[in-house]
């Protein structure tokens, strides 16, 4: 994907409200960073105020490793939205990265009938508005 202005980005854009807007002001430095538990260690993505593991509320924004793995994939030959209808057909990916948390997102350079489970990915930052910066993948160099 082509990396474009806020007048010609018409994809949606993620709420900047809430932890949300936390992890989103990370990707904005290019930095990939979760939340993790200060009590019992566990990651965790999507953000939120407590712990699933142990009910806490204390954590910190710790930097991830950016690398990970397709952990599964849909490919859509019938968009949602019009916006989406260029990109047909396109996979949105679930990448489990190697802290364990899971996320959803795109692989830049793989086409959807290319895509294997297990394939290594690393993280790539695209500014797509002056305000917005998604975090995406691309194969990486070393399986």
């Amino acid at each position: 994907m082509a990396l474009e202005t806020r007048s010609e980005y018409k994809l949606p854009l993620p709420p900047m409200r809430g932890p949300a807007a936390d992890f989103y002001k990370f990707c904005k430095a290019h930095e990939l960073r979760f939340q993790r538990c200060a009590e019992c260690g566990t990651w965790r993505h999507i953000p939120r105020d407590v712990c699933a593991k142990c009910g806490s509320f204390k954590f910190e924004w710790a930097r991830s490793s950016g690398k990970g793995k397709v952990f599964s994939w849909t490919v859509t030959a019938q968009p949602f939205l019009p916006q989406f209808a260029p990109m047909v057909p396109y996979a949105p990916v679930i990448i489990e990265m190697d802290e364990g948390v899971r996320m959803l997102s795109w692989l830049t350079d793989v086409k959807p009938e290319d895509l294997q489970l297990g394939m290594r990915v690393a993280v790539v930052f695209d500014d797509v508005t002056p305000e917005v910066t998604l975090p995406k993948f691309k194969r990486a160099v070393s399986q």
